[in-house]
């Protein structure tokens, strides 16, 4: 494979900073990884007063965390251990999770979670006190913490977000898009460029200098033309991982949620989602006739099943009726449990002219949830020294061919507490970065909405040879729609590009199906490709890994 990056290009094209600040670390992100990275951070770096600089693309409270329903996973129950839930990773990765990242996602997973609740996080509880537990697809126990019903992710974004404006170590600056990586002379992380909307001096293009930076840039939703991530989940992380030279894993695992709001053919950008804990707690998908689409002879969890079977029990669905949605019944939970579990729902149900307590809601699949990502160790440390990775942006090796439900807000929180504990003992003094040089890119800002169809068609649920070869020569054609106008819709553009066609190579090259990657013309599993396709600007390259 060529360099996924335009022109083989190694950085955006943009100004020259116009100003430049400091600090001991650079955290880029504000959902739950950034912030609990910036925290741990600080923590790190309290023996010498250091500083944290936290920049995030938009409002520090926007951002993927914000939007999750579910909830944490974690094994609190006396009939659940982490082992269990180990296990119930391991068998929704596809043979495909690294086990000892999965160990420590399940083990250190419950700390993580007493810490978040005694920053202030409000966890539901049931009427003796304990923490309310539900299940969601893939589960085996009631493990997973939710709060408000079904506003998980808010009140863990509200918890978050006061701890991180109260630290006097860290500094914010919002309406930040980053741009690329700044490296010294023998190609260790030393800060990054970055564009910033806002009155001031640090408006336009600046540079920050640090001893260390951490992505938590969070997903890609973005690349495809319906998702459930928020506008600003363009990849610009993996993006600037891969102009870097840093190492990207599992590209083509993207998960679709089996259940988003259906609203009409046309409906692109953000969709609603629809928690699966519905099914979890007693609703389950019919078609247009009223038949169950999944049962227990498909599936031994049946609607609980992981979520790409669900998807793919979807998708056939649709094929076979030549529909393109279908239904959830929530009904049967009536109208006091509905209002009350999940109050978010109902309400843009509602909103949207679907009142779930007498209706059938109307759902269907979107792009949801990046499986891989910027390939770290167990420490968070990418294959760029100086540079960590957490959250979505991120492929730690806990999410395999496809991840676990509402293992992400517990992958957030755990890993980022790793980069912490490394950053106490690692972090190296301050050097110097070059000023940046080589070939640059940027994409016209026109592709976005085009490109978003280009991967809907062939690189969506279903994927084949010819509909992904179909991609890359539409990819290959926009890439030639350059601009010489830097500003943020080009460079959001320019990243989602890279990202695409990356994610294009990979899944053309797994010839099988496996988790959240379906090839329609490799419909089984395959143990040659037993292993995982690493990207670097350089190319693509497949690593096997041994049975589990």
């Amino acid at each position: 494979m060529s360099s996924p990056v335009a022109g083989g290009a190694a950085r955006l094209l943009a100004p020259a900073p116009g100003w430049t600040i400091g600090a001991d670390v650079v955290v880029v992100g504000s959902g739950v990884a950034g912030l609990t990275a910036a925290l741990h951070a600080a923590t790190a770096l309290r023996v010498e007063n250091g500083s944290v600089l936290l920049v995030t693309k938009e409002l520090v409270d926007d951002g993927s965390t914000r939007w999750a329903q579910g909830g944490v996973a974690a094994a609190l129950a006396p009939d659940d251990t982490p082992e269990q839930h180990v296990r119930d990773t391991l068998v929704a990765g596809v043979g495909l999770c690294d086990p000892a990242a999965a160990r420590i996602l399940c083990t250190e997973g419950p700390l993580r979670l007493r810490e978040l609740a005694a920053l202030g996080a409000a966890f539901d509880h049931d009427s003796s006190g304990a923490l309310s537990l539900t299940r969601e697809g893939g589960h085996s126990r009631n493990r997973i913490v939710h709060a408000g019903g079904d506003a998980t992710g808010a009140e863990v974004q509200r918890a978050l977000v006061s701890a991180v404006r109260a630290h006097p170590a860290i500094r914010l600056i919002e309406h930040a898009l980053v741009l690329d990586l700044l490296l010294t002379a023998d190609g260790r992380a030393a800060g990054l460029t970055l564009h910033v909307l806002g009155e001031g001096t640090q408006d336009g293009v600046g540079a920050v200098h640090a001893r260390a930076v951490v992505l938590a840039t969070g997903g890609m939703g973005q690349v495809f033309a319906s998702t459930t991530n928020p506008p600003v989940s363009t990849g610009d992380g993996v993006a600037l991982a891969l102009r870097s030279g840093a190492a990207i894993s599992d590209l083509e695992f993207v998960q679709f949620h089996p259940t988003t709001l259906y609203l009409g053919p046309r409906a692109t950008g953000q969709q609603p989602l629809v928690s699966e804990a519905m099914r979890g707690e007693g609703a389950f998908l019919v078609d247009g006739s009223g038949q169950r689409v999944i049962t227990v002879r498909d599936h031994p969890l049946a609607d609980l099943a992981p979520r790409d079977v669900v998807s793919k029990a979807i998708h056939r669905r649709l094929l076979a009726r030549s529909e393109d949605h279908v239904f959830l019944d929530a009904r049967g939970m009536g109208e006091t449990p509905l209002l009350q579990r999940f109050p978010t729902i109902v309400a843009r149900c509602r909103a949207a002219g679907v009142d779930p307590v007498t209706e059938l809601i109307p759902v269907a699949p979107a792009a949801h949830y990046a499986s891989g990502g910027v390939r770290t160790d167990l420490a968070g440390r990418t294959s760029v020294p100086g540079l960590y990775a957490c959250g979505e942006v991120a492929c730690t090796g806990v999410n395999g061919a496809n991840r676990l439900a509402s293992n992400s807000l517990l992958e957030g929180l755990v890993f980022a507490a790793r980069i912490g504990a490394d950053l106490e003992h690692f972090l190296p003094s301050f050097r110097e970065p070059l000023v940046p040089a080589g070939e640059s890119v940027l994409l016209d800002s026109s592709i976005r909405a085009e490109l978003g169809q280009v991967m809907t068609r062939g690189a969506g649920v279903v994927r084949s040879k010819e509909s992904l070869a179909a991609a890359a020569d539409q990819l290959d054609s926009l890439a030639n729609r350059s601009s010489g106008t830097p500003d943020p819709a080009a460079w959001e553009a320019t990243d989602l590009h890279t990202v695409a066609t990356a994610l294009v190579c990979a899944a053309t090259l797994r010839e099988e199906t496996r988790g959240a990657h379906w090839r329609e013309d490799h419909p089984d599993a395959a143990d040659a490709w037993l292993g995982h396709l690493v990207t670097t600007s350089s190319g693509t390259t497949f690593e096997s890994v041994a049975p589990q």
